[in-house]
This record gives structure tokens, sequence and C-alpha cells, in this order.
């Protein structure tokens, strides 16, 4: 008996995972070859092109929000990966400590310096800047910084008394001179052609300058001198270029029976502002036999209208009175991306430069495949 070939509907049920009240069902992709007899789904390079699309939701220099549709669970991860481990940025390596009679030990205040996120010239970071690299002989390393690998910053402070402050005076920033030392007191030191690409406003500073680093008290100060390195998150947290970067699969919330009137507002109630709307029954609707509104007119009911606010707490599969009348389930080939950048690289420019890198290492990896075959 030859194959029926499988509805629209049954397609869309087979990206779904389907989520109730106690447990999680079809979490397995099931779009490969062999699962259902008669039917190919070997991987198609011109499907893919025609299935997959990224909508941005929004998109701004420190945040941005936007959908992968039409992939795999390995590529969405492998982008998210990358994001976080794999883009270089400039952070403070190394700290030639002078003089610190703060309270802050020497290492932690070096630690506090490494975690200061700083912005420069894209031009000068992405494309100027190269890799240090340590030399073999370390009789050799104050030969091996440049201008195009090490960028040199001084932070040189001292608290005093302020003559000026008022009699009875008792809060330490009017007190004091330097009180609290802020990354905005970090200087940046360039030499060679360094002065060609940070300069004016693309110069080296702290993405925020109002990061407190040390506080003082008359008599201590904090003398240093930093050098700063290109690396990357899988090397040590503080070049990660995100804060955070995380994705979640699209909530799906579908209403099998209607649901009318003070049941329409306590369903609203089980989500998110936003998730469910609540909109009157029409007469057309009233009028349709099998709609299930009949004899409803003029009532409320509710409807989804932005299920991408979902949390899919399932607090709607709590309660009797919506028992059958709704599915909860997740899209699994729909992605919705948050990328927080820390500021060195403008959010989206993270996820092209992410796009860039995984094709490199799927170019990698086919030239080591072709190798192995010789």
């Amino acid at each position: 008996m030859p194959h029926k070939p499988p509805t629209q509907e049954e397609l869309e049920r087979r990206k779904i995972v389907g989520i109730h009240e106690e447990t999680i069902t079809d979490v397995s992709s099931s779009d490969y070859p062999h699962t259902y007899p008669g039917e190919d789904h070997s991987w198609d390079i011109e499907s893919f092109k025609r299935n997959f699309r990224i909508e941005f939701h929004q998109n701004d220099p420190f945040e941005a929000s936007f959908s992968l549709i039409g992939c795999d669970a390995s590529i969405a991860n492998a982008f998210r990966r990358i994001m976080i481990a794999d883009i270089p940025t400039l952070a403070i390596e190394t700290v030639f400590i002078n003089n610190n009679t703060s309270v802050i030990q020497d290492e932690v205040l070096a630690h506090r310096l490494g975690l200061i996120p700083f912005k420069g010239g894209k031009e000068g970071l992405h494309k100027f800047l190269k890799w240090w690299r340590k030399p073999e002989d370390e009789s050799q390393i104050n030969n091996s910084y440049y201008d195009f690998n090490t960028v040199s910053l001084r932070l040189e402070v001292k608290c005093e008394h302020n003559e000026k402050a008022a009699a009875g005076e008792t809060d330490p920033t009017k007190l004091y001179k330097h009180a609290h030392v802020y990354a905005r007191d970090i200087e940046f030191c360039p030499v060679g052609r360094q002065e060609k690409y940070f300069s004016g406003d693309n110069a080296i500073a702290p993405v925020n300058p109002d990061i407190l680093i040390a506080k003082l008290r008359p008599g201590q100060e904090i003398s240093l001198s930093m050098h700063m390195h290109k690396g990357v998150g899988s090397d040590h947290a503080k070049f990660s270029p995100v804060a955070t970067a995380s994705y979640r699969l699209m909530p799906v919330i579908k209403i099998e029976r209607p649901i009318l009137g003070k049941d329409a507002e306590k369903f609203a109630k089980c989500f998110p502002k936003g998730v469910i709307g609540l909109e009157k029954v029409t007469k057309q609707e009233a009028a349709r036999e099998g709609s299930g509104y009949e004899g409803h007119a003029g009532e409320v009911k509710a409807v989804v209208v932005d299920p991408m606010r979902d949390t899919v707490s399932r607090e709607c599969l709590r309660h009797a009175e919506f028992k059958d009348k709704v599915k909860l389930g997740r899209r699994r080939d729909h992605f919705i991306f948050l990328v927080e950048s820390t500021g060195q690289w403008e959010s989206d420019a993270i996820f092209l430069e992410a796009v860039a890198h995984l094709k490199k290492k799927a170019q990698d990896l086919e030239k080591q495949v072709i190798n192995m075959v010789r």
C-alpha cells in the first residue's frame, strides 16, 4: 500500500515539544532519515535555504533579540557557544603594581581591573590589533610588546584631605579628594601607531566610567600600569564579548475549546501580561455552527496575542476549568536569542561574527576530512 504523504498539520505537530502538567513529550527531533517509512528526510541545502530565516525583535548596541527559525538545536547552540567563548576582545591581562596602600590586596585589585570592559575604535580593535604571544625565552618578554599587540594603561590615584570641605562634612567623597577610585581614572597611554586608531572618541576607555575600583582614605594611594591584550572567553571570562548569550524555544499556546467569561479572565492571569488577550465574541462567530460560541455573542473570549512573551509556567494546566481546553508546547526549530554586549562589540555584530567563526570552523573541518581520506 503506497505511503500517504503527511499533511501540513502533521508536519507542524512533529515540530512541537509537548508541555503537560507533569511531563514533557516529543523532546527528540524526528526529521532525519528512516524515522517515517516512505518519507525522505535526508538533509538538503536547498530545502534548508527555503526554510531558514532570521527575524530581529530588538537591535540596540548593548542588547539584541532575534529568532533563528528552521535550524537544528546543534546549530543554535554552536552560535551561542561561539558568542560566549570564541570571539576575541581586548582586556587587561597584566598589572604592574608600583604602590598599593589601599585595603584591597594586590591580586584582588588586579582581578577587578581585568574584569572592567573597555571600548575603542572598531578598526583599531578588530583589524589593527593582533594577538600577543608569550615568547618561549622569558628573558625576551619585554621585547615582545609592540603597538600592534599591546595597549598600555596607567592608574595613578592618591587620596588627600579636601581643604574646601565644609565644617562637619561626613560624606567621604566631599571630605577627601579621590576617596573613590573609578574606571574613569584609568588613563590610556597610546604608543606608536595607536594614536592613529585610538584618538578622540575612538580612544581606549572603559565602557562604563562609573565602575568602582576601590575606596581610599588620606595617605593611601594606588600607582600601577597595565597591559591589555586580545583574548577569547574560553581562556578567561573577562575576554567574553557578552554579558549573556542565551536562547529559548518559541512557546506554543493552542486553545482547543472556547474559554469564555470569567474563565477567560482567569485564563489570561495564568500567563505573563500581553500573552493572552480578551475579545468579544462576534455575531458571525456565534452564528457559526460548531464554533463553540453559539449563544455567546458579546461575551469575552480568550485569544492568544503574543506567545513569545510566555515563560511556559504551566499555571493554566493546574486549573480544572481549563482541562482539555488548551495545549502548551514549544517549537523545536524556533530559537529566540537574547544577546547582551559588554560594549566592545555591538550586539548584532557579535552574532554576525559568530556566523563567520562557524563558517571558518566548517572550512577547517572540511580540509581535515579531505586530508584524512587521501
